[in-house]
C-alpha cells in the first residue's frame, strides 16, 4: 500500500544558472543551467524536465517544456544542462529532476523564482569556480 513506500529525500544534487563569461561566445545574451552530482557515488536514469513561466510586460508568458536525459552522471561531476536566454530570466525557471541512486527513483523540482538570479543572490558554484545562483 501507499503507507509501505518509503519517501526518500533528495541529497547531494543541485541546480546551478551562471552568467557566461566575457570571452565565451553569446555571452551577452545567455547565461547557462547545471546539475551537480555532489554525491560520491553516480547517479543514474538521469531526466529533467525544464520549462518557464511568470509574466513579462504583463502579460501571462510560458517556455516550452524541453527534457534532457543522462544514462549516468558520475561523482561529484557537472552537466551543463542547457543555455537560458537573458530575455526569460525574468520569469521562473523550474526544473524538475528524477534520477535512479541505490536502486530508489527520486524526484525533486527546483525553481528559481523571478528575481533570484540577481547577482545580489550570488555564490561560489562548486567545481565551476564561478559565481551564480545554486539550489540544493
Amino acid at each position: 500500500m501507499k503507507k509501505d513506500i518509503p519517501i526518500l529525500k533528495v541529497e547531494d544534487l543541485a541546480i546551478a544558472i551562471v552568467p557566461r563569461l566575457e570571452h565565451e561566445e553569446d555571452h551577452e545574451e545567455f547565461w547557462d543551467a547545471y546539475l551537480l552530482n555532489l554525491k560520491d557515488e553516480p547517479i543514474h536514469s538521469v531526466l529533467i524536465n525544464s520549462r518557464g513561466y511568470g509574466l513579462i510586460d504583463g502579460e501571462q508568458r510560458q517556455t516550452t517544456t524541453l527534457r534532457y536525459f543522462w544514462e549516468k552522471i558520475g561523482p561529484l561531476e557537472v552537466v551543463k544542462v542547457e543555455p537560458v536566454q537573458k530575455d526569460v530570466l525574468v520569469l521562473a525557471s523550474e526544473y524538475w529532476v528524477s534520477f535512479s541512486y541505490n536502486d530508489y527513483l527520486y524526484d525533486k523540482k527546483y525553481v528559481f523564482v523571478p528575481g533570484s538570479l540577481d547577482a545580489m543572490h550570488f555564490t561560489e558554484i562548486p567545481f565551476l569556480n564561478r559565481k551564480g545562483v545554486m539550489i540544493r
